[in-house]
């Protein structure tokens, strides 16, 4: 099948027995009541289907929903992917309950295009249906429809019929090109068995293509199969497109994995998630003000689900006013940002309000409400740069990834790769990591680069003697500790700046140096000279603290430490430096001469006991400058 043609679906709307149905077999020759109840009880239960070949070549994709107040859930469920609406208004009864919530329902959908036919003309006088004609333009001045053609026919004699089709031919050579969306999806509304096919899934293709041969997700279980065969208006097809109604063959899936409200689309490209917040309002002829945690139906494509509505900045919300809200919905489904919704009372049934998804996977919040209203409200009128900046400026410490742009942008993935580097180069946005494009907003970035700088201050303060902190200790103290990769590059950042300095395993700024006063420098002194004169068999450090009572003793060893001067051999154990550089001296001439050395011959050497030989002895081995061959050692270099 081509698709060279313009695809549109309309979807008819109005109130039961108002002639939709006939009018549609009259305008098709294809009746959509397909169910025996249906042909029994003589109304639509649930969703008929048929397609319009218009002069010029055009398809237009038909659904049909039910009028009745019972079945206004399925029509909820066609209304999805339609573009058009075509409001049914019989001029026997004029403009009914169904009438009014149908056209509800398609303005909260942002159906915005139409057409008004008013049917069963043959059933009335001239009198009469002036009086239906002033009903109905006085009821569409009030909608998006209020300059829609207003066409009178009868499905039973044919009058009007051809100037219906004339005109809806008009119609969609006006309409803008179907947006083909950033990736398939089809909200599915059957699924049934075909005996020698399998698996058979029908709904109206809103956005995106496949062909063929694609592997598919299936939300919201995320069930993987496999694209066996398309049909378009009962057409064999090897691609769908956005605007088709679209019956798709599934290989690798059962019939009882699926059900109306899922949705297959493009492998992997959906996220799932049980709470969204959004942009609400409440209709005018709504009986009640909406309440914070009300419970709702949700309607959005063709699912239903039980939920609740967090309002974010109001007790109530009242009729014909709008408020941002967090839809929490009893079973997760997987929409994009831009999506349509409508809202259904649970008991007695009726539709409310509805609305468009600003965050479709967002966490429950039950503080900072303040805040984010202040996210969605630039979420809701943002362009593509100010949404990006926005969800990762939420995503805090962690940032967003790139890979979760394209459902909460609803924006193709280049255009979205293409604005993140802008921000990139604009240092509005701080890679964390490249691989995975995961990012950070530069607020949070300095927030965090503050928390660290401030920690390493405090440091210094706290022990001016210490020549820096543990970079462990520092990373734990900080967001470090949960968010390592944004302490990486801010620690790689600061050093590149020259802000702080690193050495070994410690961090300084590079502002921070040791100042030693009088009294702390003859502590200084002392404790070296101690060192000095002990030789080769030094104090442990327990036993110098106690010889030197002072607070800041252990701070001295550290500096001491740190500028070489001691040389740590052991834990608990330091020697000189020029005791070490002495006995290195000594014993590399030995080893040149007599080409190894053993413990006792090295234990003379030193003077010492093997409380000090057994640990010099394995420093030099640690220091490269020996090697232990059983109980003797020679040079590393020989």
């Amino acid at each position: 099948m081509g698709f060279t043609m313009k695809h549109f679906v309309l979807g008819t709307a109005g109130h039961i027995d108002h002639g939709k149905t006939a009018l549609i077999k009259a305008l098709t020759g294809i009746d959509t009541d397909r169910l025996k109840e249906e042909k029994e009880r003589g109304i639509t239960i649930d969703l008929g289907f048929a397609h319009l070949e218009l002069p010029g070549g055009d398809i237009l994709g038909i659904v049909d929903v039910p009028g009745h107040e019972r079945f206004v859930k399925n029509m909820v469920a066609g209304a999805s992917g339609i573009d058009l609406v075509m409001l049914v208004i019989a001029a026997d009864e004029g403009v009914m309950p169904q009438t009014r919530e149908h056209m509800e329902i398609c303005e909260l959908l942002g159906i915005r295009n139409g057409i008004v036919v008013i049917t069963k003309i043959d059933m009335v006088d001239e009198e009469l249906l002036e009086l239906v004609r002033e009903d109905v333009k006085e009821f569409i001045s009030g909608t998006t429809l209020r300059d829609a053609p207003i066409i009178e026919v009868s499905s039973v004699t044919g009058k009007g019929i051809d100037r219906l089709k004339s005109v809806l031919s008009e119609l969609i050579k006006d309409l803008p090109e179907k947006d083909k969306g950033i990736f398939f999806r089809l909200p599915i509304d059957r699924v049934f068995i075909k005996r020698g096919f399998g698996t058979i899934v029908t709904g109206t293709a809103i956005s995106g293509k496949i062909s063929v041969g694609d592997e598919v997700s299936i939300y919201p279980k995320d069930i993987l199969a496999k694209i066996r065969g398309i049909q378009i208006h009962g057409r064999d097809s090897q691609k769908a497109l956005a605007g088709f109604r679209t019956a798709l063959n599934l290989q690798g899936v059962e019939k009882v994995e699926l059900k109306r409200g899922d949705i297959v689309a493009q492998r992997d490209s959906l996220k799932v998630s049980d709470t969204m917040n959004v942009y609400l309002e409440l209709l005018p002829s709504a009986p009640r003000p909406l309440r914070h945690m009300d419970m709702v139906r949700f309607h959005a494509g063709t699912a239903e689900i039980i939920s609740k509505v967090a309002l974010l900045d109001r007790k109530e919300l009242r009729q014909g006013d709008w408020c941002y809200a967090q839809i929490r919905l009893d079973q997760p489904t997987a929409l994009l940002a831009k999506d349509r919704f409508v809202l259904r009372t649970f008991s007695p049934v009726r539709t409310i309000g509805g609305g468009k998804i600003l965050n479709p996977i967002s966490k429950r919040r039950r503080r900072r409400l303040k805040a984010l209203v202040r996210d969605l409200e630039i979420l809701d009128r943002g362009d593509l740069k100010d949404v990006i900046l926005q969800h990762v400026k939420i995503g805090g410490f962690e940032g967003g990834a790139l890979s979760d742009l394209p459902v909460l942008t609803n924006s193709p993935v280049e255009e979205i790769r293409r604005v993140s580097e802008r921000l990139e180069a604009e240092n509005r946005l701080i890679s964390l990591d490249s691989e995975n494009n995961q990012s950070v907003h530069m607020d949070i970035f300095e927030k965090a680069r503050r928390q660290i700088l401030d920690t390493l201050y405090k440091y210094h303060n706290k022990y001016p003697l210490k020549w820096g902190m543990a970079k462990e200790e520092l990373r734990s103290k900080t967001i470090g500790s949960d968010f390592p990769k944004l302490f990486s590059v801010i620690i790689g950042r600061l050093t590149d700046q020259g802000e702080i300095s690193q050495e070994r395993d410690l961090v300084r700024l590079s502002s921070h140096q040791v100042r030693l006063g009088e009294r702390l420098k003859k502590l200084r002194d002392e404790i070296e000279n101690t060192y000095k004169k002990a030789g080769l068999q030094p104090p442990t450090l327990k036993e110098i603290m106690n010889q030197f009572r002072d607070q800041h003793t252990k701070e001295i060893l550290d500096l001491l430490i740190k500028d070489g001067m001691l040389i740590r051999v052991k834990e608990e154990l330091c020697f000189h430096r020029l005791a070490i550089e002495d006995l290195k001296e000594r014993l590399v001439q030995f080893l040149k001469k007599n080409g190894e050395i053993s413990t006792q011959k090295f234990k003379e050497m030193t003077g010492a006991s093997r409380k000090f030989t057994i640990p010099l002895a394995e420093y030099f081995d640690n220091t490269h400058v020996t090697v232990r061959i059983g109980d003797k050692r020679i040079l590393r270099k020989a």
